[in-house]
């Protein structure tokens, strides 16, 4: 599913004592508000007006209801009036959706002349959101809470950021991974429980042989090789002649794009230690399948596979791109200090400054023909890079804040996709911060989703976060880490 086809279900709460028609103007007040949201053209999801909720019974129906219903990628819930929270336990105990409180009021301003006791029956969102948010944090339940005027963009503009975190769970929840073969020998990194994983995240991740790979790739045809190069000569620009190089790897692009859709896969890995009758390491066809939305991982690493595909989901029509990343070296000179990011040969040309290029060069490790790739810089502007490692026992979700720079050198000799940025806080501490916080050398950098969206995507799906940021201190995450540590063992 798209980001459109994902909707979210408004649910207002309420009692019978204010009497019917109290109840319905705040019937139809909520359905004013939700049309007037739909309309602001800010939300990337619709909005489904469901219920005011007056009893236990009808707010566990509509949980129930949300549950088994696929489009619908998470809850949204206010108090016009008071709601009593004990009518939310057992919906909240059944809840297996996203929920956002969106702590608001229907009118913007206190009327002076017109305040009385009947306005203030009716508009009790101040009282009745307090009561409504006691007993989701009695709960310990996971929850967004926006607190704003509804009608203000900057209130739907979070509301929007938190719906795009939500459709990342929802995508996650139905998420298959296609491994080509297994995790590059001896790398640690790329190791973890699968199983885990897909209780937690709800990732099927499985492995399919190379030879499966080269059998489909036989039976690509040139009617469907020759579509493909003209898509190719397209979007990007032919920087070689040798064109049954560019050709092989619209083979292989095809085949494994075959085999993903067939089994409904999202997102793959593959590594160079098992190319086993292929030619060539998929360098185009990796890129360009990810610029479809597909996720990826190299040397085998499944876990930064799923998370390339699952913020791609989440920038859905957004435009500053989402890319499988590698922290390749730096540079270390003083008061110019940069990290240089790029891979062997897959990184994503979402994130390109100008118009890609198809070049072919000898690769140097694989013992394999020269790869076609795409070669470009990665443009400018304020972007993260987020890891997700398993930790024995529980998974953490790194997220750094990082800033783009056109690179400060050509490299005229480095026939790869490269992202230079400055990292925060500075390069040293950032590096001594990943380090310590245990990051893996593969990450998912993007322009697009933000810190603070991935921060709501671990709550979601209840799963520790780490952000460094601009004043983040080793010392300080150290410290957080140690808390963090004893309160993870302790659920």
């Amino acid at each position: 599913m798209s980001m459109k086809d994902y909707e979210f279900w408004f649910v207002v709460g309420s009692q019978f004592l204010y009497g019917p028609e109290v109840l319905e103007t705040v019937a139809a007040r909520a359905e004013e508000m939700t049309e007037k949201l739909n309309a602001s053209g800010n939300l990337p999801c619709r909005l489904v007006y469901k219920v005011t909720a007056k009893t236990n019974k009808e707010i566990s129906e509509v949980v129930r209801a949300a549950n088994f219903d696929d489009r619908c990628a998470g809850i949204i819930t206010w108090c016009h009036t008071f709601s009593p929270s004990k009518m939310w336990i057992n919906g909240f105990t059944d809840l297996q959706k996203p929920c956002c409180h969106l702590a608001t009021q229907y009118n913007r301003e206190i009327p002076n002349e017109e305040i009385d006791m009947d306005f203030m029956n009716l508009n009790q969102a101040a009282h009745g959101d307090r009561e409504h948010g006691f007993i989701a944090a009695r709960l310990r339940m996971p929850r967004k809470v926006i607190a704003g005027y509804w009608q203000d963009k900057e209130v739907q503009d979070r509301l929007s950021r938190w719906m795009r975190a939500a459709v990342g769970v929802a995508f996650s929840k139905q998420l298959k991974v296609m491994r080509f073969g297994d995790n590059m020998r001896e790398v640690a990194v790329t190791e973890g429980d699968k199983v885990e994983v897909q209780a937690k995240l709800g990732w099927q991740v499985n492995t399919w042989p190379v030879g499966q790979l080269v059998e489909t790739m036989d039976a690509v045809t040139d009617q469907e090789i020759d579509a493909l190069m003209e898509t190719y000569r397209s979007l990007y620009d032919l920087a070689t002649d040798d064109l049954e190089t560019v050709r092989y790897q619209a083979r292989e692009e095809i085949a494994m794009k075959k085999m993903m859709d067939a089994e409904g896969c999202r997102a793959f890995s593959n590594t160079f230690q098992d190319l086993y009758g292929m030619r060539q390491l998929p360098g185009l066809a990796s890129q360009h399948l990810m610029a479809q939305g597909y996720g990826y991982g190299g040397e085998g690493d499944w876990k930064v596979a799923a998370m390339t595909s699952i913020l791609k989901a989440m920038s859905e029509g957004q435009t500053g791109g989402t890319a499988f990343m590698e922290d390749y070296t730096y540079h270390l000179v003083k008061g110019q200090e940069y990290s240089l990011g790029a891979h062997m040969l897959e990184v994503c040309p979402s994130v390109a400054a100008t118009r890609p290029r198809i070049e072919v060069h000898p690769l140097g490790i694989g013992d394999r023909e020269p790869p076609a790739r795409l070669v470009f810089e990665g443009h400018e502007g304020p972007a993260i890079v987020v890891s997700l490692i398993d930790m024995g026992g529980r998974l953490r979700l790194i997220c750094q804040d990082i800033e783009c720079v056109k690179p400060i050198m050509e490299m005229p000799n480095l026939p790869v996709a490269r992202v230079m940025w400055k990292a925060y806080p500075d390069l040293t501490t950032g590096v001594e911060c990943w380090i310590t916080a245990g990051g893996a050398h593969h990450t998912v950098l993007s322009y697009d989703v933000t810190a603070s969206q991935m921060r709501d995507w671990a709550r979601m799906m209840e799963i520790e976060f780490v952000h460094i940021t601009k004043g983040t201190t080793v010392e300080a995450l150290e410290h957080d880490l140690f808390l963090s540590d004893l309160a993870w063992k302790l659920k």
